[in-house]
């Protein structure tokens, strides 16, 4: 595809962040069976509902635009996961590995937070008032998704993981 308008990478990205929402949906299962706190299970456990319902979103915005609801290869989200899966190969000590778990899933929300919030304002600058307001959504499930994440490493899984 070649990319000579907004629209044009307006399109591109929301392939992208598609691509990478349903990779995050394949990860999600494996992240959530190699915690070991019930508080990480379960926010990982319902970010993996979140996300199927902001894949849901993202085949709105596409219906919109009247486009198919295609994805596009995303190698940032491929990176990280491949890194997470590298890492959970490595790891062992399980209070370890739920404060690794913290991390890279905030490294994917940090990734879906730069990527909705530009999407949000390609939408906005593009009048398409209905996609703006599906990818807001999004966007602050992620920024909560995130910040639940940060709560549960300072209150309990980073000092495990020190000990």
């Amino acid at each position: 595809m070649t990319i000579e308008t907004l629209d044009d990478l307006f399109l591109h990205t929301l392939k992208d962040v598609l691509y990478a929402e349903r990779k995050i949906l394949k990860a999600l299962p494996k992240m959530e069976r190699k915690a070991t706190d019930p508080k990480l299970k379960t926010a990982l456990s319902s970010h993996r509902d979140e996300t199927e319902g902001q894949v849901v979103r993202l085949e709105e915005v596409f219906d919109i635009l009247g486009k198919p609801a295609r994805g596009a290869k995303c190698d940032a989200m491929v990176g990280l996961i491949e890194e997470a899966e590298g890492l959970m190969a490595d790891i062992e000590d399980p209070e370890t590995m739920d404060a690794a778990l913290i991390s890279l899933a905030q490294a994917v929300e940090h990734y879906e937070i730069a990527r909705y919030g530009t999407l949000v304002a390609w939408a906005r600058q593009l009048g398409h008032p209905q996609a703006e307001t599906l990818l807001k959504t999004t966007l602050d499930e992620e920024y909560g998704a995130d910040k639940a994440l940060s709560k549960l490493a300072q209150q309990r899984l980073n000092a495990a993981a020190a000990a």
